[in-house]
């Protein structure tokens, strides 16, 4: 009897079983795309947010007593739908919100809303991203979820830092609108890892557009949920592609302003059967699923797709340029802002709304409808894309300037002479020029080393109408300073620091030639048996933006420390170049100042002598070779754009004979490598093309004239090597755009905590490819620790300490958005760890208060 019925339960079991074996999962996301400033404003869009959240917490409740796939489930495809609820709704609102967050009906992206990020510096990708770290770790959540969808290419370095903020999964549908990308309705993978150089991963669903926009592989797959059901059911292209019974749909909202519906949850309860299991899904737990049964059977697959509407961001040139250098700048603004707080550990706390809201703005200005062909309209588009810019560089510039002073006075001394610090963000010792602004124009005075009471070159200079004592500072301490004394006399021991022959500029290292329109026209390296750089590829040479070579050529300064040549010219539009070559300083200095609107698009040519060249250069979270895989580089063999790559900090041109050149991108994005076009990579051309600005692709895209800008400031740097070196060429493009900064000392010695009146050096990184990203207080608070950011360039794995002024008494490995992950080990008062080949890696380190 009992046999009998256990036979019977076995069979049953078998049964079922079987039955779920052959069943497929159907997931079907129900969530709204934004599109900000296209189908509505910020006005429109936080009412949207509000409206959508409340309706959907409602359908949540009145559901909870169906069966679990049965119930309602929502995802918000940023962050800026928590910031806005939150702000907008009682606390008592907001956690009720997150309680859902918590059990999984509700989910949030990382991201803060659907971004283009391939012209992002690598730093602005990760400071979108903190609010939701925040909230991860005030509200006991995590959010595993990062979204790139609409855009139809993806940066190669992306999933590393969204892997690094704790996403473990993406997925991406696109748009295949406003674009020449081709074979978007054949990918060679559906569902694959998306890897990096530094071996991490994310699960990306990242589907063939089978149809349309509003089907697989559209950013609305589930538009119509039953039909891309039966559309998986019945295409046996679909099927061979995609031959998991774990599938998943997401996507409905379309380009509607909202969407309020419970038509997911009457789907799954009509429609499920012996054969399709229908789940109303948050899309995290169809990741889930996928990972864990299917999981170790997928490929990882790590290449760069290129730059599509990314590109957009270059039709208002000049505001996208402030926001690059917004982000550069908080690289020395929070590490002085670091050493203030040792002080005063509140220094951070009286400006955290408005750090926050830079944060996100960060990531929110590379919104991706900088297409600005929808309903709103261009000029709103553009006017919200100022105002984001202009809230960011306002908070990094008061930062700045308040760190720098409270810096100084924290900076003891003696005596009577005037005093100024020279500050190193960078991790490494080095020696370079600073600006000490003066009250008053003054032919004397002279500089001494407050360390060594030797004088120093200097020499006086005009930047802006405002009158500036410049100094060449040796040996400055990683993440430190050393101090200067101003006294009277001047200067006449030093000889100039480059000789001028009419228009030919030399030091002991380079002689270079300037045209009238700023070109550079000869560019000798005298330490290489006198070879000449340049090479006229298309008729253009070195810093060359197509002019007809009109122009004057004048000496605007010369002393010890630097000697500048400036050209101005009225072709191909006015402008305002300046070269400059140093004392020991082995950069040529390179400043572009277009002074007017124009129309069309336009580069700066950098053709270079070196034969045999390879291209690398700094991407979106890694440095890319500029070739498909298939040829050994990091392009993705198809499904790619190459005709506009991202220039972040550098690009390197060297070849195997063991000569290159490294160039320095300050303020622009983009660059075409010799002539390569939408299908295909030149790679036989020695010549970068900086994208100055434009509608790239039309005027139906993108701002038009330029956003009605008249002045564009566009800085280069140069740099011969014996051959590509990653850790050089980003150390080289860091220095250039990091200058020291340079603050009076005002200290008394009568604080609480005073630094030293000489020099002083707070942080040091044994390994030398280890470079300091970001240092800075936490998110969370000076109390809770002081965040340091590292990339390692090496391509190995390294074991690394981090050294501090004051011993290291604890510290955490967290993600960049700053949620712990593990402990980290703590050695003789030192950071003892280690990192993968590529990585960039974060840690919170604690001090003795």
């Amino acid at each position: 009897m009992y046999r009998c019925r256990f036979f019977i339960l076995f069979c049953l079991l078998l049964l079922l079983t079987q039955q779920a074996a052959s069943q497929r999962r159907f997931y079907i996301g129900p969530d709204d795309h934004t599109d900000y400033f296209w189908i509505g404003d910020d006005v429109a869009y936080r009412q949207a947010f509000l409206t959508m959240i409340d309706y959907y917490l409602g359908r949540m409740d009145a559901t909870q007593g169906n069966p679990s796939d049965r119930q309602m489930r929502w995802t918000c495809d940023g962050s800026l739908w928590m910031w806005e609820y939150e702000r907008n709704r009682t606390p008592q609102q907001f956690e009720r919100f997150m309680s859902r967050v918590r059990d999984g009906h509700m989910s949030v992206a990382l991201n803060p809303l659907v971004l283009v990020q391939g012209g992002s510096p690598t730093e602005s990708v990760i400071r979108g991203m903190l609010y939701p770290g925040i909230i991860e770790r005030k509200h006991n959540v995590r959010f595993p979820m990062a979204i790139a969808m609409e855009n139809q290419t993806l940066p190669f370095g992306i999933s590393s830092l969204w892997a690094g903020s704790g996403a473990k999964y993406s997925w991406k549908g696109v748009c295949a609108c406003a674009t020449e990308v081709p074979g978007l309705n054949s990918r060679d993978r559906e569902i694959y890892y998306a890897g990096g150089r530094d071996g991490s991963r994310v699960l990306m669903k990242w589907q063939s557009q089978f149809t349309n926009n509003q089907m697989f592989g559209g950013y609305a797959e589930a538009f119509s949920p039953m039909q891309a059901i039966t559309f998986a059911e019945a295409n046996t292209t679909f099927q061979t592609k995609y031959p998991y019974p774990v599938i998943g749909a997401f996507g409905r909202g379309y380009d509607d302003l909202q969407y309020t519906s419970d038509e997911f949850v009457t789907i799954a309860q009509q429609n499920s059967n012996a054969n399709r299991r229908i789940i109303v899904s948050n899309q995290e737990d169809f990741f889930r699923d996928f990972e864990t049964n299917h999981g170790a059977s997928l490929e990882t697959y790590a290449g760069a797709f290129g730059n599509d509407w990314d590109i957009l961001i270059a039709s208002m040139p000049e505001v996208s340029a402030r926001v690059k250098r917004a982000t550069e700048k908080l690289r020395a603004a929070e590490a002085m802002a670091t050493l203030v707080s040792l002080d005063d550990p509140a220094f951070m706390a009286t400006r955290a709304a408005d750090r926050d809201q830079a944060m996100l703005n960060l990531g929110l200005f590379y919104e991706h409808d900088w297409t600005a062909d929808g309903p709103v309209g261009r000029t709103p588009r553009a006017n919200w894309s100022r105002s984001v810019e202009k809230q960011v560089t306002t908070y990094v510039d008061q930062l700045h300037r308040d760190a720098t002073r409270e810096l100084g006075r924290r900076i003891s001394r003696s005596g009577t002479e005037r005093r100024f610090f020279v500050f190193n963000p960078s991790s490494w010792a080095r020696t370079d020029v600073a600006d000490i602004q003066l009250a008053s124009f003054t032919r004397k005075a002279k500089v001494v080393d407050a360390t060594t009471g030797m004088a120093v070159p200097s020499q006086i200079i005009r930047k802006n109408g405002l009158v500036y004592l410049r100094v060449l500072a040796a040996d400055v301490p990683s993440v430190g300073y050393k101090v200067f004394e101003i006294r009277d006399g001047i200067d006449n021991t030093s000889p100039p620091a480059a000789t001028v022959n009419g228009s030919t500029l030399e030091n002991e290292r380079y002689r270079l030639t300037l045209a009238p329109d700023g070109a550079v026209t000869s560019l000798i390296d005298k330490t290489r048996g006198n070879r000449e750089l340049v090479q006229i590829i298309g008729g253009r040479v070195i810093n060359d933006l197509g002019g007809d070579r009109s122009g004057v050529v004048r000496v605007e300064e010369i002393g010890p420390v630097s000697v500048t040549l400036t050209a101005v010219s009225q072709n191909p539009v006015r402008h305002i170049t300046r070269v400059t070559l140093y004392s020991s300083i082995d950069r040529i200095d390179i400043s572009n100042e277009i002074t007017e609107n124009f129309n069309g698009v336009k580069t700066w040519a950098y053709s270079f002598n070196v034969d045999q060249a390879e291209l690398w250069h700094e991407e979106v979270g890694a440095v890319i070779k500029a070739k498909t895989l298939a040829n050994g580089g990091h392009y993705a063999t198809r499904n790619a754009r190459y005709d506009w790559l991202t220039l972040n900090h550098f690009a390197d041109l060297g070849n195997a004979n063991g000569f290159g050149v490294t160039l320095s991108n300050w303020d622009n994005s983009f660059m075409r490598y010799g002539e390569s076009t939408i299908y295909a990579l030149d790679t036989s051309s020695p010549q970068i093309n900086v994208l100055v600005g434009g509608q790239v692709d039309g005027p139906s895209l993108g701002i038009p004239n330029l956003g009605g800008d008249s002045y564009f400031l566009q800085r280069f740097a140069l740099r011969t090597n014996s051959g590509f070196n990653q850790t050089a060429a980003m150390k080289f493009s860091l220095e250039h755009q990091n200058p020291f900064v340079a603050g009076m000392v005002e200290g008394t010695g009568t604080r609480d905590r005073t630094f030293p009146a000489s020099s002083y050096s707070f942080l040091t990184i044994s390994d030398p490819n280890v470079l300091l990203w970001s240092l800075k207080p936490a998110e969370d608070g000076f109390d809770r620790g002081i965040v340091t950011r590292v990339w390692n360039q090496s391509n190995s794995p390294v074991n690394y300490q981090i050294s501090l002024a004051e011993p290291v008494t604890s510290a955490e490995r967290v993600t960049h958005i700053e949620t712990t992950i593990a402990p980290a080990a703590v050695t003789s008062g030192q950071l003892s760890t280690s990192a993968n080949q590529q990585q960039v890696q974060t840690h919170l380190l604690k001090i003795a208060q």
